[in-house]
């Protein structure tokens, strides 16, 4: 069996995408638990890689879901596109998680004669994992250092953020963004104990089609007809 290959997931997330929102799913019935959908979806989607490559599976020590390829799946409804992701440092929120993100955005509905749930699968999305910083605290760096910033400049910005630092981590941030500016992040990052990924704007990109950093492997047949 061949290994599982950055492409090949890709592809493979299309061809799942459109199998699992034509195939009515039982065991979903009246569930209403985002948790429940999520946890479903990671396990078919494994299940069917599983037939075609050898990889290793991520697990909670392990923290993402594709380790050999630095890649964390999601899965979200289309109605609040959002979910959690481990806190590792206040920098994530500047430079990205640190992995990419494969992201699944569905549309859950229930069919009440036949008591089975559909999960419309509306986007497919790839994010590049150094645009997965949050995109306000990025745009606001990207135009201060556009400006000629010090790095007391940038320690008040980031303090004005709120970001989880105290003065010595915000004056090393501060000095590692003045000699490595980060790239636009495409995500709303809020602070928590957990981070909370807020995914609407990355979505709106894949609607318009492919933008540095994200790229929309899949768009439901309703999407592509508006």
């Amino acid at each position: 069996m061949q290994p599982l290959t950055l492409s090949d997931l890709k592809a493979s997330a299309q061809i799942f995408a459109h199998s699992l929102s034509n195939t009515p799913i039982p065991a979903l019935f009246g569930v209403t638990d985002g948790k429940a959908v999520g946890t479903y979806v990671e396990q078919e989607f494994n299940l069917y890689l599983h037939d075609l490559y050898s990889y290793q599976r991520g697990s909670a020590a392990l923290g993402i879901d594709f380790p050999e390829l630095n890649v964390d799946l999601k899965v979200t409804s289309i109605k609040q596109p959002q979910s959690s992701s481990p806190f590792r440092s206040a920098s994530q929120k500047v430079y990205g998680l640190g992995y990419h993100l494969l992201l699944f955005v569905y549309d859950k509905t229930d069919d009440s004669q036949n008591q089975a749930a559909y999960l419309r699968v509306r986007h497919v999305v790839f994010v590049e994992q150094d645009y997965t910083a949050d995109y306000q605290t990025t745009v606001g760096i990207l135009n201060i250092l556009s400006r000629n910033a010090n790095e007391d400049d940038i320690m008040a910005f980031l303090e004005e953020r709120n970001l989880p630092l105290d003065d010595i981590g915000r004056s090393d941030l501060a000095r590692r963004i003045l000699t490595s500016p980060p790239k636009l992040g495409y995500l709303t990052v809020s602070n928590a104990l957990q981070w909370r990924l807020q995914y609407s704007r990355v979505i709106s990109l894949a609607d318009i089609g492919n933008t540095m950093g994200v790229e929309n492997l899949f768009r439901s047949d309703d999407d592509n007809t508006k």
